[in-house]
């Protein structure tokens, strides 16, 4: 068997995640893609989501990403986006209360980068919150 990849997950201001995967799924803005030991290189443009790690012993790390970047070489994993978080720290029902607000604003007119920015990021955190749910 290959050995593990070699994963890290970085927003803006920090590491959020880092550690060992046998598996990685992503959305991109292509549609799915995993990743498993061995892939060939690849960079790939994020789809705001969750990103999903599966670990030597099996478990499964979620992070919610706002889109961003990914990119495969050498064993490794990069996955970079400018909001990423643990899906297990979020809640839902905030993540869904941001949701509705931030769409709110959008469909009265507000589109702004800002507001266009909270949906991304607030829809991102809703569907990673439900996968680890």
């Amino acid at each position: 068997m290959a050995e593990p990849l070699q994963v890290e997950v970085v927003s803006a201001d920090e590491v959020v995640w880092s550690g060992q995967g046998t598996l990685i799924i992503a959305r991109t803005v292509d549609g799915d893609m995993g990743i498993m030991p061995g892939h060939a290189p690849v960079l790939a443009v994020l789809a705001p989501g969750g990103v999903e790690i599966v670990t030597p012993d099996a478990s499964r790390e979620v992070v919610a990403v706002d889109g961003g970047f990914l990119s495969v070489a050498q064993g490794r994993v990069s996955i970079l986006s400018e909001y990423a978080r643990m899906a297990d720290e979020i809640s839902v029902d905030q993540a869904e209360r941001e949701l509705a607000d931030a769409q709110a604003r959008l469909d009265a007119g507000e589109d702004t980068e800002e507001v266009r920015q909270h949906v991304m990021r607030a829809s991102a955190q809703v569907r990673a919150a439900h996968k680890v749910r």
